[in-house]
């Protein structure tokens, strides 16, 4: 299968990504993979690479491209109790300035850039994300409702917050159908109900569905929060939302 990496020009730079594609020789449809907070790494290649083989054109972005090339800090090969906490502690400072205004900036540059590619169908791309991935999926699904119809995010964090431009406060011109994977305590009653009710408001199909026993971080292997039979249920979800709604391969 074909994998490359590629450098996307952005309003505030240019960001590395890496694509995986089925080796064809035809265009397919275009799925855009925000990674969870630690970023662009083997883990979530892998998991490109596993969509590419369904018939996709997947497109990964390193969103923290404004601090450096991924990864932005040093990964242990295992990310375990012990190492999180050190690790974390780099990371949150990169995540609390990764606001609303640039995350619509890169969504506008992503969506562009994978829809400018050769290997990609015509017609709406699916976004889906992993942890702070799932916010920025949310976020790029409704601001580009005629671009995006289906979107995922698995154990996502930060999709309700206290501030005014918190993600789910977002949702209006939402079009694309919406799967959401929750690990336990992803989101309190309190949260979930808003964002239930934010999904209600905009007529799209739609699941918020608890993956009951699982940790937040579950579908990522490298860390101690997997869960392969959630792993298994992710893609069980996955797959089936994007075929309904993106146009097939020709």
């Amino acid at each position: 299968m074909p994998t490359t990496t590629l450098h996307i020009p952005t309003a505030d730079g240019r960001a590395d990504a890496f694509a995986a594609y089925p080796d064809q020789g035809e265009r397919h449809p275009g799925v855009l993979v925000y990674p969870d907070a630690i970023g662009l790494r083997p883990e979530v290649e892998d998991k490109a690479r596993k969509l590419a083989a369904h018939g996709y054109y997947v497109l990964v972005p390193n969103f923290f491209y404004r601090v450096g090339p991924a990864p932005i800090v040093e990964l242990p090969a295992f990310i375990d109790a012990e190492s999180r906490g050190a690790l974390f502690e780099q990371i949150v400072p990169h995540v609390h300035q990764h606001a609303a205004d640039r995350a619509l900036r890169d969504a506008e540059a992503f969506l562009a850039f994978l829809t400018s590619r050769p290997e990609a169908s015509p017609g709406p791309v699916g976004a889906v994300g992993y942890c702070m991935g799932a916010a920025l999926a949310l976020r790029t699904a409704a601001a580009h409702p005629d671009r995006v119809a289906a979107v995922a995010g698995f154990h996502p964090g930060l999709v309700v917050t206290e501030g005014a431009d918190s993600p789910h406060l977002s949702l209006a011109d939402l079009t694309a159908e919406v799967h959401l994977g929750l690990a336990e305590g992803d989101l309190s009653p309190e949260e979930l109900a808003a964002l239930n009710q934010a999904l209600d408001a905009t007529g799209v199909p739609y699941a918020t569905e608890l993956y009951a026993g699982t940790r937040h971080g579950f579908t990522m292997s490298d860390t101690d929060a997997f869960d392969a039979d959630a792993l298994q249920r992710h893609w069980d979800r996955l797959l089936p939302l994007l075929r309904r709604n993106l146009t097939p391969a020709r």
